[in-house]
């Protein structure tokens, strides 16, 4: 079958969508409605539909968008490696760190899959020996402590993952981050540490990254200038880059793990950017099993049948929101503090991928593409943004993310319930209350309700669930990318103000760019 991208305002499907009375809520949601819109979404994960402006209708005309669209077709198109990143002319393989593929995929004369699986097993193996202390710091002592060095997808999705599920498995090393290039932040993570049994994991594609490069060196001043007898700083570094890369060519780095340029930054959580950092804080077992939720979930988005499908009925339902009843924001609210830093990382996803205002052939268009993205968790967002999501004259979409277990067994009871049935209380609460509303006398106690809400939610938080629903966000930004029509594997609008921040540091600045700088710098 033949491929053919289109925007999205020239679909039949999409006009049709356009005339359907909006459903309301409030009319349609009672029980039997949330047994029935809900759908597995790989690993144990199950997406919750019920409390969305959706009906058999809404969604049969979704359905007919994914299949005039070819939502699935393009999928399995990007999983054979065509071109699809177009505005870098690259394949986009990020499911393949996974193992998910449809079939060998041979690049350069390397079969992909073979390259991502080496590069794991050079990480298991290393990680292996730094448990087993066959590999030690220079001065001979064991190494406790990870540090990434990195910013961006470098960053924020290791982050997440390993704040989501240190509670969830016993884990091998303590994890920390250093990503700004604020010196803030890399002197408030070095002055908690040893440096004798410190293992630094520095992470840039390119090698050539102005923040991450600058931070590596200011750990390496930091730590010559601890006079630690013995102290070798580069013997306490891996790196993690494309092995053509200035980085991968110095040979004084502990080791070197390798990625490539069809994974993008954000995407690179289960390539080696994510692996190392996890693999080495949290154990080759319990990164295994995160790749397997994941590949479980990609698996599932290959069914074109959107009752069947819950990362294609999540992104169907998010363009129907956004284009048809205008809704331009998103909140992710974990129910979980172990996902604490989750809608940071969804934020650059989501908004670095579909934040375009062109299409895949580079022109202009006419309909609102990726929504905005933020977050915290559950409770603490019912005390700080919930007022304005319940009152406000604007509509905001609720995406919650719920677990019947906590991942410490540890609660008391207090007033007749225990901590953790208070807050799936909340979640429960909270659900209702924004689709169904309030009516009162009194206007300022009045709540309108036919807020949409959905629920990704699972008995526990464990690494399955965790890469389950990494790739149920990735899965979804790629679909909706697919029917907006536009490249959501680039990223031009972080490049602009790297060049004039480069001309900055070197002095090349225009009249604007010295105004300002005459005040910050």
């Amino acid at each position: 079958m033949s491929i053919n991208y289109s925007n999205l305002d020239n679909s039949k499907s999409f006009k049709g969508l356009v005339d359907a009375p909006v459903p309301s809520i409030k009319k349609e949601l009672n029980p039997e409605r949330i047994g029935k819109y809900s759908t597995p979404a790989g690993a144990g994960l199950t997406y919750n539909f019920a409390g969305k402006k959706v009906n058999s209708e809404i969604l049969g005309l979704l359905q007919n968008l994914a299949d005039e669209q070819q939502l699935t077709e393009k999928y399995t198109s990007l999983l054979n490696g065509d071109i699809v990143n177009t505005g870098e002319k690259r394949m986009v393989l990020h499911h393949h760190c996974r193992g998910m593929k449809i079939n060998d995929l041979v690049v350069d004369g390397q079969d992909m899959t073979e390259f991502y699986n080496t590069e794991k097993k050079k990480i298991y193996d290393f990680a292996s020996k730094v448990h087993g202390k066959e590999i030690v710091g220079s001065t001979g002592k064991p190494f406790n402590t990870v540090v990434q060095v990195g910013i961006g997808g470098s960053d924020l999705g290791p982050r997440a993952i390993y704040l989501a599920l240190k509670n969830a498995v016993t884990p091998k090393m303590t994890a920390k981050f250093i990503s700004n290039v604020d010196p803030d932040d890399a002197n408030n993570t070095l002055a908690d540490l040893d440096f004798e049994t410190t293992l630094f994991v520095l992470v840039s594609k390119s090698g050539t990254t102005q923040e991450t490069l600058t931070n590596q060196k200011f750990v390496l001043e930091k730590m010559a200038q601890s006079s630690i007898k013995g102290l070798n700083p580069l013997k306490h570094f891996v790196c993690v880059t494309s092995a053509q890369s200035p980085l991968a060519a110095d040979t004084n780095y502990l080791a070197s793990f390798f990625i490539d340029n069809n994974i993008g930054g954000r995407f690179s959580s289960t390539s080696a950017v994510g692996g190392c950092v996890l693999t080495l804080a949290l154990g080759s077992d319990a990164f295994d099993r995160f790749l397997e939720g994941a590949k479980e979930a990609d698996k599932q988005a290959l069914n074109p049948n959107i009752y069947e499908n819950a990362a294609l009925l999540d992104a169907l339902i998010g363009v129907y929101e956004n284009n048809i009843l205008g809704m331009k924001n998103t909140a992710v609210i974990p129910y979980s503090e172990s996902m604490s830093r989750f809608p940071a990382h969804l934020q650059q996803l989501d908004m670095e991928s579909n934040g375009k205002s062109v299409n895949r052939d580079g022109k202009a268009i006419s309909y609102a593409t990726g929504p905005s993205i933020f977050g915290e968790p559950g409770t603490n967002s019912q005390h700080s943004f919930f007022q304005f999501i319940h009152q406000a004259t604007s509509i905001i979409p609720l995406q919650f993310i719920g677990f019947r277990k906590p991942q410490i067994d540890a609660d008391i009871e207090f007033q007749g319930s225990t901590s953790g049935k208070k807050l799936n209380a909340n979640l429960v609460a909270q659900m209702t209350a924004m689709g169904l509303g309030k009516d009162d006398d009194n206007k300022n106690k009045y709540f309108a309700g036919e807020r949409p809400t959905s629920l990704l939610h699972a008995d526990k938080l464990t690494p399955e669930i965790m890469g389950a629903i990494l790739a149920h966000f990735e899965n979804k930004v790629m679909f909706q990318g697919f029917t907006w029509n536009i490249n959501s594997f680039d990223q031009e609008g972080v490049q602009l103000g790297k060049l004039l921040a480069d001309k900055v540091l070197n002095n090349q600045m225009d009249d604007i760019l010295k105004a300002y700088a005459g005040i910050m710098i």
